[in-house]
């Protein structure tokens, strides 16, 4: 079996995914967000060694608390660093008949068919894609993450494309993330992307400033407020969240 490296676990999870979740968050990720609220994940070389039955075992002992909705969620770090390890996990999943999400920013999507054929075998086994779109403009991407954004797109197309359950999330970050240009763009490019079933619109936080501080970094953002309640719901009105389809906003942290 393929050996992953995990940062940490979270047994009852609420927001990544439906119902009661158990949470695994994998070491490394390729995108260097001004925001990001766990830094300590960047290094792929850190993290617990071990290997997908180890961990499905060990999220499985939980089961009676998942319910009809609930199941298994990976998330980062960034998840698609580890696909093999991924994929492993959630086909024992799919063989215990528990649901699989897993929460992306598709830093690493690639249309080579080498990465295809990989990426695919994982979507096989996945009920629900949860991406993360930080900014539609690609110089405002690359400015807050470090890598533009074109390859993030594409890959919720090709998801589409698939008919692969998605949930969206945008993080509202002020004077960066909350133009009205930008949310307009973002409501147009999810409207052509028939199988996303949810929209959220995350509020910035400052919860994870300690982390950069302990790890030796200077925060980019210091200084960037909090959205208001107000200001959240603007952008879900830009967004248009509020529509036939079965976008449902959820008011959580990033």
């Amino acid at each position: 079996m393929v050996e992953g490296r995990v940062h940490s676990f979270e047994t009852f999870g609420l927001v990544d995914g439906p119902g009661v979740r158990f949470v695994a968050f994998l070491q490394g990720c390729g995108l260097r967000c001004k925001y990001c609220h766990n830094p300590e994940t960047w290094n792929r070389q850190c993290g617990i060694r071990m290997n997908a039955k180890q961990l499905f075992d060990k999220a499985y002992r939980y089961r009676t608390y998942w319910g009809k909705d609930g199941g298994i969620t990976v998330s980062g770090g960034e998840a698609l660093l580890q696909m093999e390890f991924v994929t492993e996990l959630f086909t024992l999943a799919k063989q215990h008949n528990v649901h699989t999400a897993l929460d992306t920013s598709g830093g690493n999507f690639s249309l080579r068919p080498e990465y295809l054929e990989k990426f695919n075998k994982l979507m096989a086994v996945t009920d629900l894609v949860i991406l993360d779109i930080k900014a539609m403009d690609s110089e405002l991407h690359k400015e807050l993450t470090g890598i533009k954004n074109g390859h993030i797109l594409q890959m919720a197309r090709y998801l589409s494309s698939m008919g692969k359950p998605m949930w969206i999330r945008h993080v509202l970050v002020p004077g960066f993330t909350d133009q009205k240009i930008e949310l307009l763009e973002l409501k147009e490019f999810i409207e052509d992307l028939p199988s996303v079933e949810r929209v959220e619109v995350l509020p910035y936080h400052t919860l994870g400033c300690a982390k950069w501080e302990k790890l030796g970094f200077e925060y980019p953002l210091e200084g960037v407020r909090t959205p208001s309640e107000e200001e959240v719901a603007k952008a879900e009105r830009l967004l248009g969240l509020k529509t036939e389809r079965t976008m449902k906003p959820t008011k959580i942290g990033a």
